[in-house]
C-alpha cells in the first residue's frame, strides 16, 4: 500500500512540473505528453522518438508518431528535456536538462551520462584561447566503443 501512495505522489509531482512548464510556455497539458515526460523521466537510455513512441503506445495505445515527436520538441521547447543532434540528423532525447556530459558508441549508438563535469576554469580557459568567440554553452561528448561493441576488446583474453 505505502509503495503504491508513493507511486502516485510521484507521478502527481511530474504531472505538476509539466503542468506548469507548459502553462508558462502557453502550451496544454495532454495525456500525451504526460506519458512522454513520465517516460522521458524514467529512462537514463537517452531515446530516439522512434523508441519513446514504441514504449508509450503500451500506456497511451493510440498515440501516433507524429504527437510522440511534437510532444518531445514541447518538452525541449518547455525546457524539460534535452535533443541530442549529430552530423548525420539522428537526435537522442534526455529527460535530464541539468549540466552534465556524454559518452556515445560508435558500434551501438548508445548514449550514456557522464558523471563529471568540465570544470568552470577549464571553460574559461577554452574561451580565452577561441578568439573573441563568445562562449553561451557547453556540450562535451566523448565518442569510442562500449565494452560490448569494443572491437579491440573482442579478441582480448577476459
Amino acid at each position: 500500500m505505502e509503495g503504491r501512495k508513493q507511486m502516485h505522489e510521484q507521478t502527481t509531482d511530474v504531472e505538476a512540473v509539466l503542468r506548469e512548464a507548459l502553462g508558462a510556455s502557453g502550451q496544454r497539458f495532454t495525456e500525451q505528453r504526460a506519458a512522454v515526460f513520465r517516460f522521458l523521466r524514467s529512462t537514463e537510455s537517452h531515446p530516439t522518438a522512434d523508441e519513446v513512441f514504441l514504449r508509450v503506445r503500451t500506456d497511451v495505445p493510440g498515440i501516433s508518431l507524429a504527437t510522440v515527436y511534437k510532444s518531445l520538441e514541447t518538452l525541449v521547447g518547455c525546457g524539460l528535456a534535452a535533443k541530442l543532434t549529430y552530423v548525420d540528423g539522428s537526435a537522442r532525447y534526455d529527460g535530464r536538462t541539468d549540466d552534465h556530459h556524454h559518452v556515445r558508441c560508435l558500434g551501438c549508438s548508445r548514449v550514456m551520462d557522464l558523471p563529471h563535469r568540465v570544470d568552470d576554469g577549464e571553460v574559461a580557459r577554452l574561451q580565452a584561447s577561441a578568439d573573441g568567440f563568445r562562449v553561451t554553452g557547453v556540450r562535451l561528448e566523448l565518442t569510442g566503443y562500449c565494452p560490448s561493441c569494443d572491437p579491440e576488446a573482442a579478441g582480448a583474453p577476459a
